[in-house]
């Protein structure tokens, strides 16, 4: 019998972009570590789900939203398959954003851009898909089960395949 495929995905994303929501819309029984802000609650340490798709065990992982926390992205990241960079379409992107993009381009690890909450009175996400040049961009609202199962099944499908023995080196 075959194993089955795992593969780690990491949700990064800034402060509000909708990381924990995706998450939680994805796996209802999925883990938080968090604390109360001024904003309500924040992730402090890390989001933590797990998905079955087309026989692919898919670990989600979402990061802290806030730049002091860089290190705790760093830890997640390592040996991540795929990321996703999750950005709330209701407000401009801001230099947060573009430097996880440039992480992330720079670490050459296969990335899509998920535009949330373009339900919301004033998003533009044509002009914010702009700022990623030609990393795929796609709209899927966090709080619907079915985009973001859709969305993740069709990044998933693009990631490669390791085979058993190979090793993450990111």
């Amino acid at each position: 019998m075959p194993e089955a495929i795992k593969q780690k995905i990491v949700i990064f994303g800034a402060f509000g972009a909708g990381k924990t929501t995706l998450i939680k819309t994805i796996d209802p029984e999925s883990t938080h570590i968090e604390a109360n802000c001024a904003g309500g609650t924040t992730t402090v340490a890390l989001d933590f789900g797990r998905v079955e798709l087309d026989g692919r065990h898919l670990h989600l992982y979402g990061t802290p939203g806030q730049e002091r926390f860089e290190f705790a992205r760093e830890i997640i990241a390592k040996g991540m398959d795929g990321a996703v960079l999750l950005v709330d379409a209701g407000s401009p992107v801001d230099e947060f954003t573009r430097h996880l993009y440039s992480s992330l381009t720079a670490a050459k690890v296969p990335f899509v851009v998920i535009l949330n909450k373009c339900e919301a009175e004033g998003p533009v996400p044509a002009g914010i898909a702009a700022e990623f040049g030609t990393t795929p961009v796609w709209i899927v609202s966090a709080l619907d089960r079915k985009q973001c199962l859709d969305a993740l099944r069709r990044f998933a499908g693009t990631l490669p395949v390791r085979t058993n023995g190979s090793s993450r080196s990111r």
